[in-house]
């Protein structure tokens, strides 16, 4: 009986390795190198404290109908040839661009939000250096993601962070009044550094 290869077992096992570090590696390089800013949420359900382990979040720019008013959208969905001419399709990716504030931060409050000014299906390459890109994909429903919409949070900060989200809220009506501070790369990519809660920050 032949013997078969030993590289017919190590091959198969270092691709599955390879393929398994690599969303480690890349969020490890956006962390070092990525450029840090601010995204203002929204209220999914602002009544509903943290679940289990996680929480989710979603921000202005996730929804569509927020993004349509920006320059640069016509453009995103003719590039995405769909029939109607403010639809794009489910899995179609772009990139948002964000301006820092022009305001500093006063000492003792959460930093302030970045704003976004433009849309673009290409990843721009000559932004000047208080503007990112950041890239999104159109879900199945009316939001876009940015793979920062769940955060898990260490056991022993659960129920504290639980209480300061109730007591905020209830302090300021219906309205959302958290940050999430992310690191944002070249490439577009974003890994999450802390959400702050009115406040008070907790890093992830």
């Amino acid at each position: 009986m032949n013997k078969i290869p030993s590289w017919r077992f190590w091959v198969p096992l270092l691709f599955q390795s390879v393929l398994i570090l690599v969303v480690p590696a890349q969020a490890l390089y956006t962390h070092l190198v990525g450029k840090t800013i601010v995204l203002q949420t929204i209220p999914v359900d602002p009544y509903d404290p943290l679940r289990g382990y996680s929480q989710t979040l979603r921000y202005d720019i996730s929804r569509v109908e927020m993004l349509k008013s920006l320059p640069g959208w016509d453009s995103v969905v003719q590039a995405d040839n769909t029939e109607e001419q403010t639809n794009l399709q489910a899995g179609t990716r772009f990139y948002v661009i964000l301006q820092a504030p022009t305001t500093s931060t006063q000492p003792g409050k959460p930093p302030r939000p970045w704003k976004p000014v433009a849309v673009s299906r290409d990843r721009p390459s000559d932004l000047p250096s208080d503007r990112v890109a950041l890239e999104g994909k159109k879900s199945d429903y009316l939001w876009i993601d940015y793979g920062l919409e769940t955060y898990y949070l260490p056991e022993d900060q659960r129920e504290e962070i639980n209480r300061q989200i109730s007591q905020t809220l209830q302090n300021a009506g219906k309205e959302r009044p958290f940050v999430v501070e992310v690191k944002v790369d070249s490439q577009g990519h974003a890994v999450p550094l802390s959400l702050w809660v009115s406040n008070t920050n907790y890093r992830f």
